[in-house]
């Protein structure tokens, strides 16, 4: 089953709406989930429990998928940042359902692991928190 671009570009959009904020700052946390319609899923109105953005560009955050990342072992789709990258962790405070979310928003720098197709990320990873930077 041959995957083409077609396939993987929705996925890709759809990450980058959700994790791409190079100038998302921690105060822009409601805001920016909000504007872009960041729900649990696609079905369900849901608020999301964390969702990050990356400050960095669009060419920097693909190299991780490629020589700018380190494949996982326990799951070759994954792939760790070989350097770590500015982020804005937003948290869910309070309300269940969009647009009534409330988040505290936090910058860190952190590597950064995400889920690759072909190259292109389409996944990021929340659950994996590895070493954080002051």
């Amino acid at each position: 089953l041959k995957v083409t671009l077609d396939d993987i570009k929705p996925r890709y959009q759809k990450f980058l709406n959700q994790h791409f904020g190079p100038r998302v700052s921690e105060h822009a946390c409601d805001r920016e989930i909000r504007n872009r319609k960041i729900t649990v899923s696609e079905s369900a109105n849901g608020c999301k429990e964390v969702n990050t953005f990356i400050q960095a560009n669009t060419n920097n955050i693909k190299t991780v998928c490629g020589d700018g990342g380190t494949p996982q072992m326990n799951n070759r789709n994954l792939s760790m940042s070989n350097q770590p990258f500015p982020v804005v962790t937003c948290k869910l405070q309070s309300g269940q359902r969009h647009p009534n979310c409330q988040y505290r928003g936090k910058k860190s720098t952190r590597y950064i692991v995400l889920g690759c197709k072909e190259g292109w990320p389409v996944h990021y990873d929340e659950g994996i928190i590895n070493v954080l930077f002051r």
